[in-house]
């Protein structure tokens, strides 16, 4: 089958949906379909390439308006590909359009990772064309039941929608070295929470710093960078948490299982719907750990079931946060437990494997 993925960013750019199309790509590819992504590059000139299987298009940007990237070069090099499905990931208004007018595939599938949630006044815009686009897509994939139920933009369509969770390699973080556990838990302090992100605005990373000045002793590693890098730390240096809160940085691919493994405990404290999944929560369960997150009404509350592989707590709430924190830190038994579950979870429901199946399945329901 040929399969044409379409979104703004690819590899090496880091984030939850760059991620989960780089990661479904190369295992389409792998399994013998004829996979190309379509994408733009950081600058004016279009990149063609070859990356693990997967034919790789980075249009030429011409500029970045709210989060997006123009791209004159993509609608062009779209109109030049032919597929058998057209993958579209939203949202990504460029990118959308260019392919309900190019049309470069017998069928059109959308996952729909999230509404736009800050661009209000940008959405007020596009609102209606999202909408056509929608509206002619073939099918579309909620990531999880609670996005479909909440999202206005999918409430109508529900008969063309499938819920088909994200997945990721399951198995890179049953286990890490030992040797390397060690080490990371001498440098960075123990008990340990551990928060995994881009360091964007609703990942609420503040709240988590605030909750940190009510568990005296109680250390944070934070792996990951983004626009919000320097303002948290000036937070965590005026809270009087510098000796306490450690900004490790983009840690290599291989060293993450290792960050899970020291952790004692995970904790996703997103405050906005635009953290509509939370795929390093499977990450943290894969890992064996409990997980906190918050109730943003999106895909986060469906991950991490809330007394079963943790718990989850209101969102914008630092005490809610410390205390969700405190009760697990202090009783290893429970947090034992949930992160057993959590373990059981991830590998069932979460893997890769059964993420390709899914989405495959939805493909072979068109052609």
């Amino acid at each position: 089958m040929r399969i044409l993925h379409i979104y703004k960013d690819y590899f090496p750019v880091l984030g939850g949906i760059e991620n989960h199309v780089r990661a479904l790509a190369e295992a389409q590819a792998a399994r013998g379909h004829e996979v190309t992504v379509l994408a733009t590059s950081r600058g004016g000139a279009t990149e063609r390439g070859v990356l693990n299987g997967v034919t790789v298009i980075k249009a030429g940007r011409v500029a970045t308006v709210a989060s997006a990237p123009l791209s004159l070069a993509l609608p062009l090099e779209l109109s030049r590909l032919h597929a058998d499905v057209a993958h579209v990931h939203t949202p990504y208004p460029v990118g959308e359009l260019s392919n309900w007018l190019c049309r470069p595939a017998g069928h059109t599938v959308i996952t729909y990772h999230s509404d736009v949630v800050r661009q209000r006044e940008w959405l007020r815009l596009y609102a209606p064309l999202l909408r056509h686009v929608l509206t002619a897509a073939d099918r579309i994939l909620a990531t999880s039941p609670q996005y479909l139920q909440s999202s206005p933009f999918l409430r109508p369509l529900t008969a063309k929608c499938r819920v088909v969770p994200l997945g990721v390699p399951v198995k890179r973080f049953l286990s890490a070295d030992p040797s390397k556990v060690a080490v990371l838990r001498r440098q960075l302090g123990e008990p340990l929470i551990l928060f995994v992100g881009r360091l964007r605005y609703y990942k609420g990373l503040q709240y988590l710093l605030q909750a940190l000045t009510s568990l005296p002793g109680v250390h944070l590693a934070v792996v990951g960078t983004g626009p919000m890098e320097h303002a948290w730390k000036a937070l965590a240096r005026d809270l009087g948490l510098a000796d306490r809160v450690h900004f490790c940085g983009e840690v290599p691919e291989g060293d993450l299982p290792a960050c899970y493994h020291a952790a004692d405990l995970f904790v996703l404290p997103a405050c906005e719907r635009s953290e509509a999944f939370g795929l390093v929560q499977v990450e943290a369960m894969a890992a064996g750990l409990a997980v906190v997150c918050t109730e943003v009404g999106t895909g986060t509350s469906f991950v991490n079931v809330h007394g079963e592989t943790g718990l989850v707590v209101p969102p914008r709430d630092p005490r809610a946060l410390a205390e969700a924190c405190s009760a697990l830190l202090a009783d290893e038994g429970w947090r034992r437990t949930l992160g057993e579950k959590g373990r059981q979870r991830a590998v069932a429901e979460f893997g890769l494997s059964t993420m390709v199946a899914r989405v495959e399945a939805v493909y072979r329901e068109l052609t």
